[in-house]
């Protein structure tokens, strides 16, 4: 029993990895924070391995939410550079807006958000994300698409340097 399990986790790592760790490089930019969350994603799915019906779901959203705490960290370390920067400064530069993408997708809501990670940056399809998220199909779609305008919103704005 015990070496089956090992067996089926070694190769759902094998099969696996490489790609979780690739989508989660594009969202973070950093080949070693990648493997961390990709690491820990695998840490956290062997914990539950019993439990857990579907591997390659379970593996997607836990890198997805931390994928989110890390750029939640980021942040609160960028507001406090900006902070301290600020404190420094006698009449401190006015802000750009960062049109980044990832940036923006990091602002959205979470409901919004780990539908576009998953169908966008995992490439599955809206069955699968519907599955994942407990969400029936056309409201995937529909959040989806409030998501896109969203970004498309925000991208404008960033373009046009209007608050």
């Amino acid at each position: 029993m015990k070496r089956s399990r090992e067996k089926a986790a070694s190769e759902l790592f094998a099969a696996l990895y490489p790609r979780l760790a690739g989508w989660v490089r594009r969202l973070v930019d950093d080949d070693e924070t990648a493997h961390e969350i990709a690491s820990e994603a695998f840490t956290r799915l062997w914990a539950r391995w019993t439990a857990v019906a579907e591997p390659r779901g379970f593996l997607y959203v836990t890198a997805a939410n931390l994928v989110r705490d890390h750029w939640r960290k980021l942040e609160r370390e960028r507001r406090a550079v900006r902070r301290a920067t600020t404190e420094a400064a006698v009449t401190p530069p006015p802000e750009q807006a960062d049109p980044s993408v990832r940036l923006l997708v990091q602002s959205l809501p979470e409901r919004l958000r780990v539908p576009i990670l998953l169908h966008y940056y995992a490439d599955m399809p809206i069955r699968e994300v519907s599955v994942l998220t407990g969400r029936k199909e056309g409201t995937v779609k529909a959040d989806l698409h409030t998501a896109r305008e969203l970004l498309r919103a925000h991208l404008r704005r960033s373009l046009d340097h209007t608050p």
